[in-house]
């Protein structure tokens, strides 16, 4: 009888999954049609993505971006054999006629190179505190930026804005003085009288003999003359950059053990959440002026940049303060174990992990403060949304609607949306489900 059996020597090669398993092919069967109630639903889904973008696509590539009026525009659409405006096709000709007035609002049109100039220079002082691959020494120059911000889109005195900025380094010198001379308690309140003292009292007389001394400087530009996207990011970038340090340290200040403080804090923080920011901003263009002395020029968009920054900080301050509860009670223990004071224990070892805790949060508030700058429109402001309500008073473009907004809209969602994907990118990097 013949032996028939076989033990084979070599590994039987791998082979290909089956089309049907694998690839394009196989996700969509697992995904959409696994079975008949997900296959049902898939048919479902198409049938009205198909519709929906039926109706949208030709409205959207609509051959009107050269009309110079609405009335153009209807007869463009009539010529193809559309129904004209709204159902037919979109005008896009005001977009192309007016998207620098959306940018810009009245800015001088010969100098918009200082706006686009800023808003490249912002581009560079992010860098460094957004991405770790960038020199550190930039850092100077985003400590510096707003003050250059400032000067390139107001224009006027240079030693205005350096007069501004060194009232921030007094601060830091009478923090630290205080802080070793006497206790942090009289730190924080020098950081706060000395730098108040010097804005309110001393920079006016000596801003004066710097201007008399020599005289430097670009043509200034009124207020009323900023508007459109470069308004809204003014105040978005403003309010963002300023609520974070507020909203820390109003964070720690409502945990404090010092009852003064904490009660002042607490104060702020529920009085603030207690309003809505269309409050702020009716106090901050008609109210404000009645507390300040008699013939004094507070900007008003200066004065919505504060409450934009105090409205968005008392949210950030809770948000920290979620990130801080968060902690075991075990960390606080570690800094203390540790010999550190109460800063370096913060700096070092709490606030790096609350913030972390608290990206989500954060970056959440950054997103809901920009969207709300439309706000200033109620208060006679040129934000990209008043503006469109001024185009839309032009005969030319009278009955314009959805082109106007559907334009700020997606600027809109293109700066949300980055924030929101750099959100994502930073937990990711941070670890922060582990």
């Amino acid at each position: 009888m013949v032996d028939q059996s076989f033990v084979r020597t070599e590994i039987v090669p791998e082979k290909p999954a089956p089309l049907s398993q694998a690839g394009i092919i196989g996700w969509f069967r697992k995904n959409m049609f696994s079975d008949i109630p997900n296959t049902i639903l898939t048919g479902v889904v198409l049938y009205i993505i198909f519709m929906v973008l039926g109706n949208i696509l030709p409205w959207v590539f609509s051959p009107t971006w050269n009309s110079v009026s609405l009335t153009e525009c209807r007869s463009i659409l009539a010529e193809i054999g559309r129904d004209g405006h709204g159902n037919g096709g979109a005008c896009w000709g005001v977009i192309r006629e007016r998207w620098l007035q959306l940018m810009f609002g009245f800015y001088p049109s010969e100098l918009y190179w200082r706006p686009v100039l800023s808003f490249l220079l912002l581009g560079v002082a992010l860098a460094p505190v957004l991405f770790d691959g960038v020199s550190r020494k930039i850092l100077f120059f985003t400590a510096v930026y707003p003050f250059v911000c400032f000067w390139l889109i107001w224009g006027g005195s240079v030693w205005f804005p350096i007069s501004v900025f060194i009232g921030f380094i007094i601060s830091y010198f009478g923090f630290v003085i205080g802080n070793k001379s006497a206790g942090s308690l009289i730190g924080v309140l020098a950081a706060i009288a000395l730098p108040i003292i010097w804005w309110f009292i001393l920079l006016s007389p000596i801003n004066s003999v710097l201007n008399s001394i020599l005289p430097l400087g670009s043509e200034a530009i009124e207020s009323d003359r900023l508007g459109g996207f470069m308004l809204a990011i003014l105040i978005g970038v403003t309010g963002i950059a300023l609520s974070l340090p507020i909203g820390i340290l109003l964070a720690l200040g409502r945990q404090s053990d010092l009852p003064i403080l904490k009660g002042v804090c607490v104060c702020f923080i529920e009085f603030i959440r207690g309003v809505p920011l269309i409050t702020l901003l009716f106090v901050a263009s008609t109210l404000l002026n009645v507390f300040l002395p008699p013939g004094s020029n507070f900007d008003l968009i200066l004065r919505v940049m504060i409450m934009v920054t105090l409205f968005a900080s008392a949210y950030m301050a809770e948000v920290i303060r979620g990130g801080l509860a968060a902690l075991p009670k075990g960390q606080y223990e570690a800094a203390d174990s540790l010999g550190l004071d109460y800063w370096k224990a913060q700096r070092l070892i709490i606030l790096p992990q609350a913030l972390k805790i608290s990206i989500p949060g954060i970056v959440s508030t950054f997103i809901g403060l920009f969207k709300d700058t439309t706000l200033v429109s109620i208060i006679g402001l040129l934000d990209p949304l008043g503006l469109s309500t001024n185009i839309r008073a032009d005969m030319a473009w009278n009955g314009i609607l959805w082109e106007l907004y559907g334009f700020v809209a997606l600027i809109f969602f293109i700066f949300c949306f980055s924030m929101s994907r750099y959100s994502m990118y930073l937990e990711r990097k941070l670890a922060t489900g582990h």
